[in-house]
């Protein structure tokens, strides 16, 4: 693969399940991509099928553009023990913490993505930002604070975090590998969540957000958008909670219609949603596999 500094590079990673949702995003990513450097996507698969993969290969036809498929478990160092939380989120949600270290050393920044979203901007605009000496930049989670009941840090205090303290959203980082390689940041953040495990809701969220606290960039809202949102003009939509895959989903209607404009522009064209028993079930493996990890 070709390194150079003018080169985009994003990661995400995806599981069998939710390649329909990769095909989607990547689809959307090449659409409204206006550049004329080259694209790489590094995508984290976690017992993708072949069949799945030529589907998602097939999304992509500008030349600009290419994917490079990562095994999930060939990346996780023997030294670095992922917390076992009793969440319903995969595994594989820690992988985004791992990626200075599964990524070549001349690749000093990335854009990741959740797999749950679409881009409706140029992709180009979010990486030509500036990092400066945040090690991370991002978008304010619904949280909005650590000192949030619902989804923010529930032992804060103890943590020595001001109830102020700003809270991002985990699904959109465009990340400094330099001084996340630097400062050994993936290694801090796992062992906060495995020594906090008790109160991590959101543990991969968790974690970011109590080490990289008052030291990440916010960005515009827009470039990370909530489904449940009624923003008019996101740049990038993030599907959290039910996905528009589902027959239950029943958040903004908008968003669920521009999903399913970049869907029908891949193998994928014509997909009936689910019923919900197929999102429970995904749930319940999820759970599963983390008591035999």
């Amino acid at each position: 693969m070709k390194v150079e500094i003018n080169n985009i590079n994003i990661v995400c990673v995806c599981d069998n399940h939710f390649t329909i949702l990769l095909g989607a995003l990547l689809k959307s990513i090449e659409m409204n991509y206006l550049g004329q450097d080259e694209i790489h996507f590094h995508i984290v698969e976690d017992n993708v099928s072949d069949e799945n993969r030529r589907k998602v290969e097939s999304c992509i036809e500008n030349n600009l553009i290419s994917i490079h498929w990562i095994k999930m478990n060939e990346i996780i160092e023997s030294n670095i023990s992922l917390p076992s939380d009793s969440s319903s989120f995969p595994l594989n949600v820690y992988l985004r913490i791992l990626i200075p270290h599964f990524l070549e050393d001349s690749i000093k920044k990335v854009i990741y993505l959740d797999v749950d979203m679409i881009v409706v901007k140029d992709i180009s605009e979010l990486w030509s930002m500036e990092l400066g000496n945040h090690p991370v930049a991002g978008v304010l989670d619904r949280s909005l604070t650590v000192s949030n009941p619902w989804g923010g840090i529930k032992n804060y205090q103890e943590l020595g975090l001001d109830k102020g303290v700003k809270y991002f959203n985990s699904g959109m980082l465009l990340m400094n590998l330099e001084l996340w390689r630097k400062e050994e940041l993936a290694k801090k953040i796992i062992k906060c969540v495995n020594d906090n495990i008790k109160y991590a809701s959101f543990p991969d969220q968790y974690g970011l957000n109590v080490v990289l606290a008052n030291r990440w960039k916010e960005l515009d809202s827009k470039w990370n958008c909530f489904a449940i949102s009624e923003e008019p003009d996101p740049f990038i939509i993030h599907f959290i909670g039910n996905k528009p895959i589902y027959s239950t989903y029943k958040f903004n209607k908008n968003y669920k219609r521009i999903f399913f404009t970049y869907l029908e522009s891949t193998p994928w064209k014509g997909f009936q949603p689910y019923n919900n028993y197929h999102r429970y079930l995904k749930k319940i493996a999820n759970k599963i596999k983390k008591i035999f990890n």
